[in-house]
């Protein structure tokens, strides 16, 4: 069951005398020695997952009457998981919530509010788009631990054998070069992925989304997402213009196929860059071409913004929520964003933590510098449910299963289920 904003506040008076996740106190809310918290971080557990356990060992150390039970949990299992155990009042204290769910989540009163506390104490530091995108209804609920937003990654020796010295940017361009890429060096040019997520990028340069959450209205059918979609469907057949994959290995196979220089350019976020060095093709770093994705018709060029924050469970009882948000405090700050950076190749959230040393990664230099055409997502808590239709269609319509007109029209239908206060 869904609530509303006046829950949200309930629930928060009501976490007071709840039973938290992970540890005891009495009825006053104090903690009757060492408050234990849980953490569910859904970061990735191999390249990722190591830097947050150390980190937690040195919050650990500098707060010895806070202790964390860290998890690791599938990212792609959090969001239910999650929204199961805040329902039975089982839910962990901390969840490292990617931005798409923290307002949907804030709607069903499962996240506490963190206006005016500790863990925002310097909100100032933080990119401002990364703050208002982890609000809903006008209160903020969550800290922005890291962003992500999308670019084209290309292999600078294969575009330099092809006489390419500059990265497209126009998709036009991109479809030119990816010919050239193909005539001079054997390999193809440009292999595009049939996931939702990256097709964004081809709606946002056509100065439009999937809805349009302030006039309430559903524009995925509309002439300028139609155009959008035309341009992606358009780079999945010529010359150096690899064929769609529709499986379920996809990702993995376009990965693979950029890392080890047998596709010379592909759309991806820098939660690969650690995996693109891995690759023989990018053994030396400075072979990594980074570029703002190409423009669409307008001339204008937009990307998702994605990313995670850390968010405090509103079920908690006061004890737990008040460790919970000097956790939040400690790794949000700028030390422990660079470590993180330094350690995950990922994007900081807050300008002080990009030094020097973070910047010399030139992955995570080349991301910062992309960074302007991230497009902050509508603080609609359905926003991302919504890639879920486009999801089943859009492969249909890369392998030819099924036209465009088609495949959005059945999106369209969908997606009115999702947010039927929405029109057409």
């Amino acid at each position: 069951m869904r609530r509303g904003i006046a829950a949200t506040a309930l629930v928060a008076s009501l976490a007071l005398t709840a039973t938290a996740c992970g540890g005891d106190s009495d009825d006053s809310g104090k903690a009757d020695g060492p408050v234990t918290l849980t953490w569910w971080d859904t970061s990735n557990a191999t390249n990722e997952a190591p830097t947050y356990k150390a980190l937690v060992k040195e919050f650990e150390k500098a707060n010895p009457d806070i202790k964390v039970k860290y998890v690791n949990v599938p990212f792609d299992q959090a969001q239910n998981k999650f929204d199961t155990a805040a329902g039975s009042k089982g839910a962990p204290d901390i969840l490292r919530s990617e931005v798409g769910w923290t307002p949907a989540f804030a709607k069903k009163g499962f996240f506490l509010p963190l206006d005016g506390t500790e863990a925002l104490a310097e909100q100032d530091k933080f990119q401002a788009s990364l703050i208002e995108q982890a609000k809903y209804e006008g209160k903020t609920y969550g800290v922005p631990l890291v962003t992500d937003t999308l670019a084209l990654v290309y292999n600078k020796d294969l575009f330099a054998k092809a006489g390419i010295d500059a990265a497209p940017t126009t998709w036009a361009d991109l479809k030119t070069d990816a010919g050239t890429v193909k005539d001079k060096t054997g390999v193809d040019g440009y292999w595009g992925s049939t996931q939702a997520y990256y097709a964004q990028s081809f709606l946002h340069g056509e100065g439009t989304d999937t809805v349009d959450a302030d006039a309430k209205k559903i524009t995925v059918k509309s002439p300028e997402a139609v155009k959008g979609y035309k341009t992606w469907q358009g780079l999945f057949s010529g010359k150096g213009l690899h064929k769609a994959d529709t499986t379920a290995d996809a990702y993995a196979h376009i990965q693979d196929a950029f890392v080890n220089g047998k596709v010379a350019s592909i759309i991806q976020g820098p939660w690969e860059i650690t995996n693109f060095y891995k690759g023989s093709a990018f053994k030396d770093k400075g072979n990594l071409g980074i570029a703002t994705v190409p423009a669409g018709s307008g001339g204008k060029a937009g990307a998702p913004t994605g990313g995670h924050n850390l968010s405090v469970y509103a079920g908690s009882d006061k004890a737990h929520q008040e460790a919970s948000l000097t956790f939040l405090k400690f790794m949000t700050s700028a030390k422990s964003q660079e470590t993180i950076a330094l350690k995950n190749s990922t994007l900081p959230t807050r300008e002080d933590a990009y030094t020097t040393e973070v910047k010399s990664d030139p992955g995570i230099a080349g991301y910062q510098g992309v960074l302007a055409a991230a497009q902050p997502r509508p603080a609609l808590p359905e926003y991302s449910s919504l890639w879920g239709p486009l999801d089943t269609e859009l492969p249909k319509i890369a392998g030819g299963k099924e036209s465009l007109d088609k495949g959005l029209s059945n999106a369209e239908t969908a997606i009115a289920k999702l947010v039927p206060d929405f029109s057409k």
